[in-house]
């Protein structure tokens, strides 16, 4: 096959016949090109060979016109020319034998520039299109909002666990699935607030590193939440200080301003932030501990708390999830420095129903056998939290306060000093009835607060809340999630792919 005049030509050994069909085939796309206007309408035309087998089967439009016998000639002499110029390329006269294939007459190709330039068009609009659907990824560290990475509002579901035994009929009921439904807004700002905490957690875990001050490891995971969850006063912001307490402190520490406590190797650090939209709270929590021997300890609260959460459910009775907690802490033992210790769960601390504005709202879910019968309800939001502990399995009241938190149901009171007015003021724009710490209020500019913040305490407005510590030495463990128990389903919503 060879390539010329702008046709694709297989060579024939009969070149008379060649030379009067392309000379014929050039006349007709002539005509196909003049101007004329049509006198009738197309016809249909076959081109056939003259020794019985098939030239080309194709069709052309023809328009009436009058082609003199001195055009077609000058066609046939055009034909004969290109057919002449084959040859003398090939450097034959002779033509192939019939063997090779029937004469194919093609229109002319298009030229390779024109291809490559309809490839450029199909991959720019390709491309286009790829950029429309791509979505927005987080950056490192994070700094763009959730509301950007999920511009079409809905954010990713936590992990469903179905009830059991009487409530499983609920999975399919219909007028439970209408319930949620109609709660849709809700779900969606909680599940906003876990998306949040799961991104931050995310981030800090791989920044961790012993030797950092503690007072720098806080500061930045809560502006890591306000850009992520972009704080908005009372709408959208952080539910309560981030808790960093180590080793034998079980809860409520963070360093106050000027604190130099530094993270060391063998610290063992519960982690315990929260989020929330619209003051529906996200309380979530995990120990991290650089040293391998801990691990054992680590596990313990781990298991506990999906054990409990597995537990939980609707109609169930808060002391049965306490039991079955209690039982999978004390079935670990943990060698510390070649000493062998029995874990223990601490009997005195619990998780706790979570309302809005507020983080403990009314119902105690134990760590431990005995307790409350009381019983679970539908719609109900649980912390599910569990410490387990090389020590008494009890803890107390010690070190310096750092968290506050005004109290729910407080009425006006009336006070006495200015500054504790002006104070008040402060924490109700601020924070309502969310937890707050003194890094809080000297982020707002507050100053020489603490006689104003002492008075607020002492009139029962603000509630302290001093560090939670076992024995001097011991070490302490906690896991903690966030569970809705809607009417078809438990949601784990601050459940992530760490754990």
């Amino acid at each position: 096959m060879v390539q010329g005049s702008g046709f694709m030509v297989h060579r024939f050994k009969d070149g008379s016949t060649f030379r009067l069909l392309l000379g014929l085939f050039c006349a007709l796309t002539q005509c196909l090109s003049l101007n004329v206007a049509s006198r009738r309408r197309p016809s249909r035309r076959r081109i056939f060979s003259h020794s019985g087998g098939l030239l080309h089967r194709c069709s052309f439009s023809f328009l009436s016109v009058k082609v003199n016998s001195l055009t077609l000639s000058s066609f046939m002499a055009e034909g004969n020319s290109q057919l002449n110029n084959l040859v003398e390329e090939n450097g034959t006269s002779e033509l192939p034998s019939h063997a090779e294939g029937a004469a194919e007459l093609s229109p002319p190709s298009k030229k390779e520039g024109d291809d490559s330039k309809d490839v450029s068009k199909k991959k720019k609009k390709k491309s286009k299109s790829k950029k429309k659907k791509e979505l927005i990824q987080q950056t490192d560290p994070p700094s763009i909002s959730v509301l950007d990475l999920f511009p079409s509002g809905d954010f990713p579901e936590g992990e469903i666990q179905q009830y059991k035994d009487d409530n499983l009929w609920r999975t399919t009921s219909e007028e439970k699935r209408e319930l949620e439904r109609l709660q849709k807004p809700l779900y969606n700002s909680v599940r906003r607030a876990a998306e949040v905490h799961r991104q931050v957690r995310r981030y800090i875990k791989g920044i961790l590193k012993p030797g950092m001050l503690m007072t720098d490891l806080c500061e930045t995971l809560e502006n890591t939440v306000r850009k992520l969850i972009s704080e908005d006063g009372l709408q959208a912001g952080i539910a309560f200080p981030t808790g960093c307490s180590l080793n034998w402190v079980a809860a409520h520490w963070t360093p106050n301003s000027g604190d130099k406590t530094i993270l060391q190797y063998d610290d063992v650090m519960k982690l315990d932030f929260g989020t929330h939209i619209d003051g529906h709270i996200i309380d979530c929590a995990f120990t991290v501990a650089f040293n391998p021997m801990f691990n054992p300890l680590l596990e313990a609260s781990r298991e506990a708390t999906n054990i409990g959460i597995k537990e939980a459910g609707i109609d169930v009775r808060l002391c049965d999830v306490g039991a079955a907690i209690q039982e999978v802490i004390e079935s670990y033992e943990v060698e510390i420095n070649g000493k062998v210790y029995q874990v223990k769960s601490i009997r005195n601390l619990n998780g706790h129903s979570i309302g809005r504005y507020q983080i403990h709202a009314g119902k105690s879910v134990p760590i431990v056998k005995g307790g409350e019968q009381t019983k679970m309800e539908e719609g109900e939001f649980y912390a599910i939290e569990t410490f387990a502990s090389t020590g008494k399995g009890y803890v107390r009241e010690d070190l310096e306060c750092s968290h506050y938190m005004k109290n729910f149901d407080v009425g006006h009171i009336p006070l006495r000093l200015p500054r504790a007015k002006q104070l008040l003021a402060t924490i109700n724009k601020n924070f309502s009835t969310l937890a707050f710490c003194r890094r809080y209020l000297d982020r707002l500019g507050e100053t020489k607060y603490l006689m104003a913040l002492k008075n607020l305490c002492d009139a029962g407005i603000v509630q302290p809340y001093p560090p939670l510590c076992d024995v001097k030495g011991s070490y302490v463990s906690q896991f903690e999630h966030t569970i809705l128990l809607r009417p078809t389903c438990k949601e784990v919503i601050s459940k992530g792919d760490d754990y």
